[in-house]
């Protein structure tokens, strides 16, 4: 199994959300988006407040083609919107480091860096959620 949630506020810059491009890089990002085709899986573009944001959630057989087009995802945030901040919960038999089997991993963003980190609340999943 691959399962993944996460959610991110777009921001060009972590100063003030628009520096003066944003609308000209949401429709790059929606576009992006509207490209995801996941079959057990969703990517969505949201409006709150004025403020953008990206949710992301999954749950498939196996890590394919889903974990690419999220890293690619994530990197374009990062790049376009480096003010962007969020996160990403997931999980994965087949996942080596960090963590491995029956754990969660978080990746982090922040100032245009995605940053890997263990999960403190979940993880182990045996027994904290599964017997």
């Amino acid at each position: 199994m691959y399962e993944f949630h996460g959610w991110f506020g777009i921001s060009e810059s972590p100063e003030e959300s628009d520096s003066g491009s944003l609308e000209a890089g949401i429709v790059q990002l929606r576009s992006f988006i509207e490209d995801v085709d996941w079959a057990t899986g969703e990517a969505r573009l949201s409006q709150h407040n004025g403020e953008y944001f990206v949710f992301i959630n999954g749950l498939m057989n196996r890590r394919r083609d889903e974990a690419e087009e999220i890293d690619q995802l994530l990197r374009h945030i990062a790049t376009r919107f480096p003010g962007s901040w969020g996160l990403l919960y997931e999980r994965s038999a087949d996942m080596d480091d960090p963590p491995g089997q029956g754990a969660f991993r978080v990746r982090v963003m922040a100032r245009g860096e995605v940053q890997i980190r263990l999960d403190p609340f979940l993880s182990p999943v045996n027994p904290l959620i599964e017997d």
